[in-house]
């Protein structure tokens, strides 16, 4: 499942390149689950059928997602080259510029919008659809062809793998982002960006094209497999019954749609099987929601990069996630769990889990933002936007993209304009602002300065709100009213806006960067006054040092969260008999995307959202969001992680009170220390029988006294299978 990590390590990306809200890379998010929602009935109770081939089902499903993977990087051939702000005369500070309207409108106009989103959820919908067959009848083709001992560790490797690969698409997906969007057409070196920058954009749909081609690969095997492997018949047979005690005994194999109704109605009847649903879909709201937007939160908490987040959660998903999956399925072969005993090791792995979510309890300070968090170096101007000031108000910064800076005083402006810079220059592949208006250029040596954590005010901004918020004195001359967002960081720690707010009059090259001087709205007597530049167009960096103690506690919860899943699925198929388990999967797994994976990216987006204070503006709309309120996201997030772990422990708990192992035993959590051998004593006119170690004869059908004419075994006992 290499492409969900793909997918949930460019939602930032995808925001950014085609002016997206995250509400909607939420619906993008949730189309993979609304595909099997809608998939899943129909693919288990089809796929479950007597002779139905589960491996074709499972080959045509690869076949899909590989169609899905080649959809979704489609957007990217289908809009012009990105445009990079920051370096052009335009974006810079001129005195008693004119603004015209088509600046707005022709030059900064979203090349994204309702198509994008409709393209993204297009090739979503094919991921969830394909991938339906993988985690049902996957995973019953498997407990179908091997032992019941053996049963749980195979499901744990394979499970594990369903782990590990969105954690490597993490990892390749955020190295991917390293990578200029452009690149085979733009050398990155004359951009003026670097990867740190707020508005680089990596090559987010390379990633989908590997994709492609690797489920190719994995299918064609696929598609060869047998119906099902040798030995199958007789591991079926040797198999003893732990479904929950009210459940009816064994009947043929479903064989038409009409019995699908009294199908779903004894399996609703069975309280542990629903209680586990529950727990489930409150699990898989959590997790397919902090999938999703978890790269976001560290990415704008901790001021890293989109690669650098997405390599810490590819990383730490690894040993957490894919440990704590093999872990839990190995734990329950070790201590030889039955039904009662698997739940209570959920039960306790989801109280450690819900301990560790107060790790979203850490937040760091925002960053310095000229106009929003903090005032400029200059006064305002009286019913201005705040992003203007005295320093800039002869730049001409109406209109001026986001391009933010980082100003030498330790705050960040929203494009070189705003800062009040007026000349540019180069230095690799950065751009370096000098002679910046707005920067406090005299006293401190410490750049960036440590932030002083002010709190975001809750402002969405549209276009006429954000000139006024971006306007001061020091560029209220410098005509950035509509200019783009293109962010510099100036040596006063302040992020700007664009060089234009930042009053910025030149610009110049070092490497990839760029460097602005002449920045009228810099505030000169705090930072580094030896750095040759004023503003850079690349992020403040942060002082914030609880990076490494959140991703510590976030491995925690994931491998704890992790370690549940596996022994929750052995309780869902061992609560029921064995007829079910294909169709019981399947409607277990709709609960968990209706109640909890579908919702999930729509619940986290909306209040990601409610967390932005300030919005890209676009002519009639708002974009993405440019700046978030790192408390308000991290007190959201704490919210929704704690109230879903504490659901998942009560239903877990639900589910283990209510379990009635077969017999009516109170349902001792290990395996009884008896092997059942299975032997060749046949008879024409009767059942055969299945002898014990200890000289105990049993006959199927005649269990605990009772006579089962369909030769399916209901008894307490649970067995090792040794063939």
């Amino acid at each position: 499942m290499v492409v969900n990590g793909f997918v949930n390590v460019v939602i930032t990306t995808i925001e950014k390149r085609f002016g997206l809200r995250s509400m909607q890379t939420g619906v993008i998010a949730g189309g993979y689950d609304m595909a099997s929602f809608a998939c899943l009935a129909p693919v288990t109770y089809l796929g479950g059928r007597s002779g139905s081939s589960k491996p074709r089902w499972l080959g045509w499903g690869v076949l899909l997602m590989g169609a899905g993977s080649l959809l979704f990087a489609l957007p990217h051939f289908l809009v012009p080259p990105y445009r990079v702000a920051g370096d052009e005369p335009e974006d810079l500070c001129t005195l008693n510029k004119t603004v015209s309207v088509s600046r707005c409108e022709s030059s900064w106009g979203s090349e994204g919008g309702a198509w994008a989103v409709a393209v993204f959820v297009a090739a979503q919908l094919l991921h969830g659809a394909g991938a339906t067959p993988l985690f049902t009848l996957g995973v019953t083709y498997i407990d179908e062809n091997v032992s019941k001992k053996m049963s749980s560790v195979y499901l744990g490797v394979y499970y594990t793998m369903a782990v590990v690969g969105p954690a490597v698409g993490y990892v390749l997906g955020g190295q991917m982002l390293n990578i200029y969007t452009d690149f085979p057409t733009v050398d990155s070196d004359t951009i003026g960006i670097t990867p740190q920058s707020s508005v680089w954009i990596g090559a987010w749909w390379v990633g989908f094209l590997l994709s492609a081609l690797l489920c190719l690969a994995v299918a064609l095997p696929l598609l060869a497999f047998p119906h099902e492997l040798p030995g199958a018949a007789e591991i079926r047979a040797s198999k003893v019954c732990e479904a929950h005690e009210g459940a009816a005994s064994k009947c043929a194999a479903f064989s038409s749609l009409r019995e699908l109704p009294a199908a779903a109605g004894a399996l609703m009847r069975n309280p542990t099987f629903v209680f586990l649903n529950l727990a489930g879909a409150s699990e898989g709201l959590l997790i397919s929601g902090f999938a999703a937007f978890l790269p976001k939160l560290i990415e704008n908490q901790f001021a890293v990069s989109a690669s650098h987040a997405a390599l810490l959660l590819g990383v730490i998903t690894v040993p957490a996630g894919g440990g704590g999956t093999f872990a839990g399925g190995w734990l329950v072969k070790r201590w030889r769990l039955a039904c009662a005993g698997i739940i209570k090791l959920c039960v306790a792995a989801t109280l450690l889990a819900a301990l560790f979510t107060f790790s979203f309890v850490l937040s760091c300070d925002d960053y310095p933002f000229a106009g929003v968090t903090v005032p400029y170096n200059s006064p305002a101007i009286s019913g201005d936007s705040v992003l203007s000031a005295q320093c800039n108000s002869e730049c001409g910064c109406e209109g001026a993209p986001y391009a933010p800076v980082c100003g030498r005083d330790g705050i960040v402006y929203y494009s070189p304009c705003h800062a009040g810079c007026r000349t540019v220059s180069r230095e690799g592949p950065a751009q370096l602002y000098t002679d910046c208006t707005c920067l406090n250029n005299t006293g401190g040596d410490l750049y960036p300065v440590l932030l002083q954590g002010c709190r975001l005010p809750d402002k969405h901004f549209h276009r006429a709100q954000l000139d006024s918020v971006l306007s001061a004195q020091c560029n209220s001359e410098c005509g950035c009213e509509g200019a783009p967002y293109a962010p510099v960081c100036g040596r006063d720690g302040i992020v700007y806006y664009s060089p234009c707010h930042a009053g910025c009059r030149t610009v110049s090259r070092e490497g990839p960067a760029q460097l602005y001087t002449d920045c009228t709205c810099l505030n000169n007597t705090e930072g580094n006054s030896s750095l040759p530049y004023e503003a850079i167009n690349s992020a403040c960096s942060s002082a914030c040092p609880y990076l490494w103690v959140f991703v510590f506690l976030a491995f925690c919860v994931m491998l704890f969260t992790f370690l549940a899943t596996m022994p929750a699925l052995s309780a869902t198929l061992r609560c029921v008999r064995e007829d079910q388990r294909s169709f019981a999967l399947g409607i277990q797994w709709i609960k968990v995307r209706l109640l909890g994976t579908i919702p999930a990216p729509l619940l986290f987006g909306f209040l990601i959202d409610l967390s932005c204070s300030l919005w890209e503006p676009a002519c009639d709309s708002t974009g993405a969001c440019l700046l978030y309120d790192n408390y308000n996201m991290s007190r959201y997030m704490l919210a929704l992680a704690l109230v879903g772990k504490l659901c998942s422990l009560v239903f877990f708990f639900l589910a283990w009170w209510f379990y009635r192992p077969p017999g009516g035993k109170s349902g001792n959590g290990v395996v009884p220390a008896i092997d059942l051998l299975v032997t060749d004593k046949r008879s024409t006119n009767g059942p055969h029988t299945i002898s014990t170690d200890n000289g105990l004869s049993l006959t199927p059908g005649i269990l605990n006294g009772v006579s089962h004419a369909n030769g399916y075994c209901n008894a307490a006992l649970e067995c090792s299978d040794h063939l």
